[in-house]
């Protein structure tokens, strides 16, 4: 008698999980002109006027030309970040498409000049409404395939995050740090203890802030970290140890772990499909590659810095993928 066997027509075929990668192709010649803008337009004066700050004496009316003038250099270098942030967005690509970027300049200075004006009339709180309303120009104006992408963070949630924080803690922290300064004379183990501190509260604001960032809407598709809070800044709180531990050394692999950490936790869905962003890490020839570019920018004084940017950029984000079925 022959055989039966049931045959299980309801099988799922295993799905091909495909990556799909970033490049980016801006070349080091066309950035330098707006660099070198930049060196002198905002690095050198900068410098100078912070010199001329420290040697300020008590009386010396010279600060109320300074201050002016420091607000005017700041506000020249957003202006040119303008640029470099423009040439960085139109020259990434994802899946061999070219990202676009429509902002324009009047309008970017509008919330530059208006963002100071209100942060400076009320004391520093609208900063995060500033800080939110230039993230949000870049991002508004950046568009893939014809969609815009848009930023979905709010100024209030940063503000608390900023006070929660970062000011609170370090407000409280320069109070008591402050009581045992006037209790011992010997203050060079405290200023030592107080820098350890004001590292290990920056972890959980760091964190908080980048995520705040990744809120990000593209057609029916969210962007945002998958992340957990303990998780996420014990990660970042090893890899700055390991940084302070040797004395920097390890800094351009504490900067490559983090982000593989987080790209590969930075989801995009929507309510039938979940993919994920992932970056393919060579640590030892990574971290080699960008050492080599640092040193080059170093001995040139900061002129090979445009190249170094680029290829740097390129080799990180060529290897940056999205995750599809």
């Amino acid at each position: 008698m022959a055989s039966w066997m049931p045959v299980n027509f309801t099988t799922k075929p295993s799905r091909r999980i495909m990556k799909n990668y970033f490049d980016f192709n801006l070349a080091g010649r066309k950035l330098l002109p707006i660099w070198i803008a930049f060196l002198l337009l905002f690095v050198v004066p900068y410098s100078i006027i912070i010199l001329k700050m420290q040697n300020i004496q008590v009386g010396d009316t010279s600060s109320l030309i300074l201050l002016p003038l420091l607000l005017l250099v700041v506000i020249i270098a957003f202006f040119i970040t303008f640029y470099i942030r423009k040439l960085s967005i139109e020259n990434i690509s994802y899946n061999n498409e070219s990202i676009q970027f429509n902002g324009k300049f009047g309008k970017y200075m509008g919330i530059v000049l208006l963002g100071f004006f209100l942060t400076t009339i009320t004391l520093g709180i609208y900063g995060a409404w500033f800080v939110r309303d230039i993230y949000r120009f870049f991002v508004d104006n950046t568009s893939y395939k014809s969609n815009n992408l848009k930023f979905q963070g709010k100024g209030g949630k940063l503000l608390l995050i900023m006070l929660l924080a970062i000011i609170i803690p370090i407000v409280v922290l320069t109070i008591v740090m402050a009581q045992f300064l006037i209790s011992y004379s010997e203050s060079s183990a405290l200023s030592i203890l107080f820098q350890i501190i004001i590292m290990v509260i920056a972890i959980p604001y760091a964190y908080l802030s980048y995520k705040w960032m990744v809120d990000i809407k593209y057609k029916e598709y969210q962007i945002s970290w998958d992340t957990k809070f303990w998780e996420s800044c014990g990660k970042i709180a090893i890899e700055l140890l390991l940084t302070v531990i040797t004395l920097g050394i390890y800094y351009p692999l504490a900067m490559l772990r983090l982000y593989k950490y987080f790209t590969q936790k930075t989801c995009v869905e929507n309510n039938e499909v979940k993919m994920k962003l992932g970056y393919d890490i060579e640590q030892s020839k990574d971290f080699l590659f960008i050492w080599g570019q640092t040193l080059l920018s170093i001995i040139t004084l900061g002129i090979y810095y445009p190249w170094a940017f680029c290829k740097i950029s390129k080799r990180v984000l060529s290897k940056t993928y999205l995750e599809s079925n």
